[in-house]
């Protein structure tokens, strides 16, 4: 059988049904995919942050980084399983996550507490801007469930963005 026989045969045994159009699940599921990229990305910068925190506020900043990366860590499962409720197919590898994301990583081997807040402070916004740039494809096609849970990682990501300002202020 060829490949991209095979490959159809495997793609339908995938799909769920869906009342959304092909072109329709296919643009959403690529915008969720992005934004599961991004937020696997983010995930681990703030955890990264989480682990190298110092200074004089380690504790609350610590503990503020660890609090965000759970909520950002639950919204995964839920970005992937929409994308296959809607009968798309989710990222499969780490090097898939780095193909798609626009979160850039921070390697460098020290980083100040403020930097560090500051810096998650603005992924924050742009992962805000992304999610809702989603929403309204998701709004042109009626994509009603996927638009409301967005509006709620938006919130979400509103209020980590929120803390993190805050906790940057002097």
């Amino acid at each position: 059988m060829p490949i991209t026989e095979q490959h159809a045969r495997q793609n339908a045994a995938l799909a769920l049904s869906s009342d959304l159009s092909s072109d329709a699940v296919q643009e959403i599921a690529g915008g969720l995919n992005a934004l599961l990229a991004d937020v696997f990305a983010l995930y681990l910068k703030t955890k990264n942050f989480h682990w190298h925190m110092s200074g004089p506020h380690f504790r609350d900043y610590h503990l503020l980084l660890d609090e965000h990366a759970d909520q950002i860590f639950a919204m995964t499962d839920e970005i992937a399983e929409r994308v296959r409720k809607i009968g798309g197919m989710t990222l499969r590898s780490i090097s898939h996550i780095a193909r798609l994301q626009r979160v850039l990583d921070n390697d460098a081997e020290f980083v100040t507490a403020q930097d560090m807040l500051s810096e998650l402070h603005e992924d924050e916004k742009s992962l805000t801007l992304r999610m809702r740039a989603v929403h309204t494809l998701c709004d042109e096609v009626g994509d009603v469930a996927t638009a409301s849970l967005l509006e709620n990682w938006i919130d979400q990501s509103q209020r980590r963005s929120w803390f993190l300002f805050e906790s940057t202020r002097r």
